[in-house]
């Protein structure tokens, strides 16, 4: 039970009119506080019991796009063995609350409510959990029942399907070369001398027939692309929040079908990295993305990068539009030797802009749609 502070208020006036109005002898005060105290009395009564409920959440899909409508279902059943009186339930919905009202219902009869929640922004709504809400009409006294546990709704980012658009930037066929040996692998290095216990598969004859003893193939190790998104949450790098939700989307769209290519893909953004076991693992991270003012920026992201993914071959730094170019370099320049590297400005409303300078691209995006565009002159 939980007293509000009007409650509160009308206690002290109570007691103050009850001490006042008999050391004054002033019997209207004193009827003042005996009159607040009776209707104190009133709203607690109005608090005692508690129906028996059993209450069900059920949300028709916990991931929805932006834009979407979520739909839910709120199922109340009676478990008493008598009939029930009415009641009122309320529901969070991320800041929001919402109240419904449940009829009198008979043992074991039901009662249905549908809700929708609009999505107009990307977010991780927390819904629920439902509570009944017993309480006087002033609102002096409530007490509340939890009959269900929250649920996260995730509200994904706007995707664009990118198709063919990363050929060549994302993609490998036969992996890149190291300079670790190995006895077996795809790239061919040398030629060495017979050690007992080689594979014989890979004897090089026409060498053994002209030296006159056996030679086997040598070979350097291949490991296939491993992509890397890394993305700017420093507020001092978006002009507004809308550039930052281009940026995520863009690391979304990315990401997605890197994944669906089953390319290696770490993803950094935040204080960690997301999860990229599948793709709605990574939307659902993404949905909770916020900007931070503790959060890299730009000038960062490329030591962050060498840091936690040292062995990338594939490197996307993604920021808004405040960063300089020479920022942008800057971000890029601890990465290793050889790793290609695009650096995207999102700017809304900018025409796309891709300058290369050898494993290093500079790109400019100015919406969302613009992506796959921008990633075929990436690659060209």
């Amino acid at each position: 039970m939980r007293i509000s502070g009007v409650g509160w208020g009308s206690a002290f006036v109570a007691l103050l009119g009850l001490v006042l109005g008999r050391m004054l002898g002033w019997a209207e005060l004193a009827a003042l506080g005996a009159g607040l105290v009776g209707v104190l009395a009133v709203c607690l009564l109005m608090t005692i019991g508690r129906a028996r409920y059993a209450v069900t959440l059920d949300m028709a899909d916990n991931r929805v796009k932006i834009g979407e409508r979520a739909v839910g279902r709120i199922e109340v059943r009676n478990a008493a063995r008598r009939r029930s009186l009415p009641s009122r339930l309320e529901l969070p919905v991320g800041a929001g609350l919402a109240e419904l009202a449940v009829p009198s219902l008979a043992p074991d009869a039901t009662h249905d409510e549908l809700f929708a929640i609009p999505t107009a922004r990307r977010a991780v709504v927390v819904v629920g959990p439902v509570r009944s809400v017993r309480g006087d009409p002033l609102g002096l006294a409530r007490r509340s029942v939890l009959w269900t546990r929250p649920v996260d709704l995730y509200v994904h980012p706007a995707l664009v399907a990118l198709g063919g658009a990363s050929a060549g930037l994302l993609r490998d066929l036969e992996g890149q070369s190291t300079r670790d040996l190995s006895d077996s692998d795809m790239s061919f290095h040398a030629l060495r001398d017979y050690v007992a216990g080689d594979d014989r598969r890979y004897i090089h004859w026409r060498t053994t027939a002209r030296r006159g003893k056996l030679m086997v193939k040598q070979f350097e190790d291949t490991r296939r692309t491993q992509t890397v998104l890394a993305l700017a949450t420093d507020p001092l790098d978006y002009a507004h929040d809308d550039e930052f939700e281009l940026a995520i989307s863009a690391v979304a769209s990315i990401g997605v079908q890197t994944l669906r290519d089953e390319r290696d893909l770490e993803v950094l953004a935040g204080p960690g990295s997301l999860r990229v076991r599948t793709p709605p693992m990574l939307l659902d991270d993404c949905s909770g993305l916020e900007l931070d003012p503790a959060g890299a920026d730009v000038t960062l992201l490329g030591r962050r990068v060498v840091r936690e993914v040292p062995q990338c071959s594939v490197a996307v730094l993604v920021t808004g539009s405040v960063p300089s170019d020479a920022d942008l370099r800057l971000g890029s320049r601890h990465l290793p030797a050889g790793t290609r590297t695009l650096v995207v400005r999102c700017e809304l409303g900018a025409e796309v802009a891709v300058r290369t300078q050898g494993v290093l691209t500079l790109a400019t995006l100015g919406s969302l749609d613009d992506l796959p565009r921008l990633l075929r002159r990436a690659v060209s």
